[in-house]
């Protein structure tokens, strides 16, 4: 087959790799002309992701893939076009902002030819597929959707850093808006994706056919939507634990003995392009939603109510010396979309302290570009809030932060026989 693929960032240059390692010829397009350039040299253009610079060294030399800023090259006679790109969410409103994504569906639709499969990966408001691609599509193109053109929604379920290994993992779920729709889909990510045997799962891994495009676009929410969900919970039983002396992942561990039990953990931020982004989504469409609203408050609350408690602590935070441990929003992932780490570097500058921040990921020059100043480990501190769980934090010591009065561990990663004699605060915990 001939694929394109729209949008080449984290999540849709891994796709194209695995299409076209799959055998078929793919051709992706970007609105980055630097990234382009550099994946046509065989280099991947962001760091992290396992497997991908071998395989795009292999790929692109071997004619397999290549990339394109201009659509009128990608999209034409295309067996199937995947879109990956993103949809942003205003911050005030909650609202979808779909610029990005109107845009290059405006582009694809000029350039749309007949007997195309189009397939929609970024999470979507439940009814977008159906309600502002297909007459946006149609509108553009000239074509009829279901006639001349298929279109289906199917939503990417992967991790940045393990892409192809959740490709395997995972059923791929898709609905379309017709019968011949899904069954096209079906042929089409039946060719490019290949699966692992798993014994419990209640039907076959593979392709999942969920009936229609807004079941499938409801399944990518709700997945999500349950994890920010169920981590607003775990952080409601985790302030009411600390506040009576019980340790709440004791209480965790105990309650997910039980096989009906799946605690998540608390921690003072929930980032990532997805879960604290699709919840509100969901709401978009579904505003009655008050148990999704309340726990993405709760969350989004965590780092101001930990700093206010450090705050509690000292007294005051007026001209401490303080630093953010982890810029990256979890562990090990060099990206900070939605990272607990700005809220916690506003909430600390509203009390008054200085404010540094550190991680092993980033250069100095990095954090500054974030807006942060760099801290490095040996210089004196007075409070310290572990925001990312880096591996390199669970050796951190009294020592590599000298004449520190606090630690606010926001992720348990901390030892606490490392730190004894030493005040600490564990969310969630009575440390």
């Amino acid at each position: 087959m001939r694929i394109a693929v729209v949008a080449l960032g984290k999540i849709g240059l891994p796709l194209a790799v695995q299409f076209a390692d799959s055998g078929h010829d793919v051709i992706g397009v970007d609105v980055n002309a630097k990234a382009v350039e550099t994946i046509n040299a065989g280099l991947e253009p962001f760091p992290g992701e396992a497997h991908l610079q071998e395989k795009l060294s292999a790929l692109v030399p071997a004619g397999r893939l290549r990339a394109t800023t201009d659509y009128a090259e990608a999209i034409p006679d295309a067996d199937a076009v995947v879109l990956v790109v993103p949809l942003f969410v205003n911050d005030t409103t909650w609202e979808p902002d779909f610029a990005w994504m109107d845009a290059a569906t405006r582009s694809l639709a000029e350039h749309l030819t007949p007997g195309t499969l189009v397939s929609y990966e970024t999470t979507l408001p439940v009814g977008t597929t159906r309600g502002r691609w297909k007459p946006m599509l149609e509108e553009g193109s000239g074509l009829t959707e279901g006639t001349d053109f298929h279109l289906v929604f199917s939503p990417e379920r992967v991790l940045t850093g393990r892409v192809f290994a959740d490709l395997r993992k995972y059923p791929k779920l898709i609905g379309g808006l017709s019968e011949a729709g899904a069954q096209r889909a079906r042929e089409f990510y039946e060719a490019v994706l290949q699966f692992d045997e798993r014994d419990d799962l209640p039907r076959p891994n593979g392709v999942w056919d969920l009936g229609s495009a807004e079941a499938s676009e409801m399944a990518k929410l709700a997945e999500t939507t349950y994890r920010d969900v169920n981590i607003g919970l775990a952080n409601q039983f985790g302030l009411f634990a600390a506040e009576h002396g019980i340790d709440v992942y004791q209480v965790i561990e105990a309650c997910n003995s039980q096989p009906y039990s799946h605690i998540h953990r608390p921690g003072i931020a929930v980032g990532g392009h997805c879960i604290p982004v699709y919840p509100r989504l969901y709401l978009s469409t579904d505003p009655d939603a008050d148990i999704v609203r309340t726990a993405r408050l709760l969350n989004a609350s965590m780092p101001e109510r930990l700093v206010a408690q450090a705050a509690g602590i000292l007294g005051s935070l007026e001209g401490t010396r303080a630093v953010v441990l982890g810029a990256a929003y979890r562990g090990g992932v060099k990206e900070t979309a939605f990272s607990g780490v700005f809220p916690t570097v506003e909430a600390l500058k509203s009390r008054g302290a200085d404010v540094r921040v550190h991680d092993p990921l980033y250069t100095d020059d990095e954090l500054r570009a974030l807006g942060f100043e760099p801290y490095a480990l040996g210089d004196a501190v007075d409070l310290a809030i572990l925001q990312t769980d880096h591996a390199d934090y669970r050796s951190v010591s009294p020592a590599d932060l000298p004449g520190i009065r606090l630690i606010v561990d926001g992720r348990n990663a901390t030892d606490a026989a490392v730190w004894a004699g030493t005040p600490r605060i564990v969310v969630g915990s009575a440390a």
